[in-house]
């Protein structure tokens, strides 16, 4: 099972049909020009954008980080990650995405 973020980041276009996406991509079928934002694999950098297709390889699906954007696109999927940066930005006055998000998700967890 891939790891959502649970305050997933939607792109305008990804909004109508964000449920049968995430269960396409969750059931391990090819979707078309769907592009996701995750948690970049290295720790030194803050986020990737992948194509969702990239996650029909089993080790690439295994070793897939934390999910934090669903995109129809790429352009859309880089303007998300610009307004997350903003969101971060205006948050904390720093630019630490990763450790933000993170925080952010330890933080909902121990509420649940």
């Amino acid at each position: 099972m891939l790891n959502w973020y649970k305050n997933l980041y939607v792109g305008d276009n990804a909004k109508k049909k964000q449920k049968k996406l995430i269960r396409k991509i969750d059931q391990g079928a090819g979707v078309i020009d769907v592009y996701l934002v995750t948690l970049a694999v290295n720790p030194a950098n803050s986020l990737e954008i992948i194509s969702a297709n990239y996650l029909l390889q089993k080790p690439v699906r295994r070793n897939c980080p934390m999910i934090v954007g669903l995109c129809s696109g790429y352009y859309e999927a880089v303007d998300l990650v610009e307004q997350i940066a903003k969101e971060v930005y205006e948050d904390t006055g720093a630019m630490d995405i990763r450790g933000w998000l993170l925080e952010k998700t330890a933080r909902e967890k121990k509420r649940d």
